[in-house]
């Protein structure tokens, strides 16, 4: 393209500065309904899988009835032990998981909150506070609360830090916060908190210590996790699942992204956000190639080829793309952050993210100019003259 060509397109777009301005705007718009959608989605499966990364463990046992973590279904304890005699496991786990409910100290609502019981003499959780901890929660109806659950449950961890003594509820019972951790919220999860075996089986009196619900197993330096998960497969009953640490995390991500409709919503919004921007930036593009009809029919009659004029619209496409991308990448950046506070899930942008968006709005902008162009190639100069 020449010189001429080169910014003839650019030379369009200032012309008509209000309707540029109106592109710009729709496009900007179209990117932060895809950056937004994509945010909830990844932040879903990353929320989703907190507990599944901070385990320490190298296979876990879960329940072939477990849906997800947060509602996880009882199995014998016996299934650990019997995994420990297999070749290669160093060490078990007991871990119980409940749902429970949390009444705010201060204003005395009720909300859910996630319970782990766990053994403190193990190295179950490895996150921020728990192993400081652990001797904490021998005590009975001692609890650790996580700092980064949802503000409905009250100004827990300001408080804790400020010296006050915390007490509350949970299922009725009274309990005392004895320490704080760092996890994080969920789309299934409002608040957790993490306590010993013989506290959480006094929060639900009618629960058998033998009936657990996941089980963390550590392997022998240097064992191979898929070849130990197969001989412990073929030991234990059908009623449980033996999983990699990979396979458990694909399997909350999978449940999240196939069983509940929150990950297909995301990717639908994704779409739409898309097509959204396609169709505003072919509206735009086909009224400016209707006004130049008869620029462009000159530019034919000159000698000028449909290469060219249809350069000169893509030329267009594209700089529309670039110039709506950075005002809706910003804006997005403000709102990640907006919506990561409120929520407390991970919003954040990544360069991965950012440059996957400027593509798709690439693609986007140069899709609608190939359905605008049909107009300009198929005009022949004549029947405008």
């Amino acid at each position: 393209m020449s010189v001429f060509g080169s910014n003839l397109g650019w030379m369009q777009l200032r012309h008509q500065k209000v309707r540029t301005a109106v592109a710009l705007m729709g496009i900007a718009f179209a990117v932060i309904l895809v950056f937004m959608q994509l945010g909830f989605r990844t932040s879903l499966f990353e929320s989703a899988v907190r507990y599944h990364e901070r385990f320490n463990y190298d296979i876990a046992i879960f329940s072939t009835e477990s849906r997800f973590i947060v509602d996880p279904q009882s199995f014998s304890s016996r299934r650990l032990y019997q995994a420990l005699g297999i070749e290669g496991v160093a060490s078990v786990a007991r871990v119980y998981v409940d749902q429970a409910i949390w009444k705010n100290p201060w204003d005395y609502s009720m909300q859910a909150v996630l319970v782990l019981g766990v053994d403190p003499d193990e190295d179950v959780l490895r996150t921020p506070g728990v192993a400081e901890g652990l001797d904490l929660i021998r005590q009975r109806d001692v609890i650790l609360f996580d700092a980064h659950t949802r503000p409905e449950h009250g100004p827990v961890a300001d408080r804790f830090r400020a010296g006050e003594r915390v007490e509350t509820e949970v299922n009725n019972r009274r309990v005392v916060i004895g320490g704080l951790y760092e996890l994080g919220t969920s789309f299934g999860i409002d608040g957790n908190i993490l306590t010993s075996e013989d506290n959480f089986l006094r929060l639900y009196p009618g629960r058998p210590r033998s009936q657990i619900d996941l089980g963390l197993v550590r392997l022998l330096p240097g064992e191979d996790p898929v070849q130990v998960r197969d001989a412990i497969a073929a030991v234990l009953p059908q009623d449980v699942l033996v999983l990699t640490q990979a396979e458990f995390i694909d399997r909350e991500v999978a449940y999240w992204d196939a069983t509940t409709p929150i990950g297909y919503v995301f990717a639908f919004g994704a779409v739409m956000g898309f097509v959204v921007g396609a169709i505003i930036v072919y509206q735009i593009l086909f009224a400016d190639v209707s006004d130049h009809l008869a620029e462009y029919a000159t530019l034919k009659a000159m000698g000028y080829s449909n290469r060219f004029v249809s350069g000169v619209v893509i030329q267009q496409a594209v700089i529309l793309a670039v110039l709506g991308f950075f005002p809706g990448l910003a804006a997005c950046v403000w709102l990640y952050g907006q919506a990561g506070a409120a929520t407390r899930l991970p919003m954040y942008m990544t360069w991965e993210r950012g440059i996957v968006v400027l593509l798709l709005t690439m693609t986007m902008c140069a899709l609608s100019g190939m359905i605008a162009l049909r107009k300009v190639r198929a005009l022949d100069p004549a029947d405008i003259f």
